[in-house]
């Protein structure tokens, strides 16, 4: 459970992002916090310095769909610098969130290792709805913020690994 506010970030350690151009993919499951952790992601994307215009958004119908939506937006676009896969999986009474969330993490783990251009995880896996909110805009903050900060991250680790 997360204890800290995952809205929090220090803009003096973040690499400047003005030139990075990133891709978010959101699951349209649970739109009531995917496009919460959207809005927290864009917003952290502008206040870093990310043009508007170099930021592109995909919408898929699920969670489990993220894996494909964010292999063909890096096969797409690839002039891009990272990508954000932002999806939402509430526990049920069934075995399939299980394997839903197993499936999504190992999915963006391959992208990960297929690829040259990172993917990010930011999907949650609650309990709850309540939990689900707490951490895309309420008490626990937002965790595509987090998400945002790390493509930064990424995109620059990226960049520097060229050279």
């Amino acid at each position: 459970m997360a204890t800290t506010d995952l809205s929090v970030y220090d803009k003096s350690t973040i690499p400047n992002a003005k030139d990075f151009r990133f891709g978010i993919v959101v699951s349209e499951w649970n739109d009531n916090i995917t496009e919460g952790l959207f809005q927290g992601a864009f917003d952290t994307f502008i206040d870093c310095g990310v043009i508007k215009e170099n930021i592109v958004r995909w919408n898929v119908p699920g969670s489990f769909e993220l894996i494909y939506g964010c292999k063909k937006m890096q096969q797409s676009y690839d002039m891009l610098d990272a990508v954000i896969a932002v999806g939402s999986v509430i526990q049920g009474e069934t075995k399939h969130f299980d394997f839903v969330c197993e499936g999504v993490a190992q999915g963006i783990k391959d992208l990960n290792v297929q690829s040259d251009i990172p993917v990010i995880f930011c999907v949650l896996t609650d309990n709850t709805m309540q939990q689900a909110i707490d951490r895309s805009g309420g008490k626990h903050g937002n965790k595509g913020v987090e998400a945002a900060i790390a493509a930064i991250k990424m995109a620059q680790l990226r960049k520097e690994a060229r050279f």
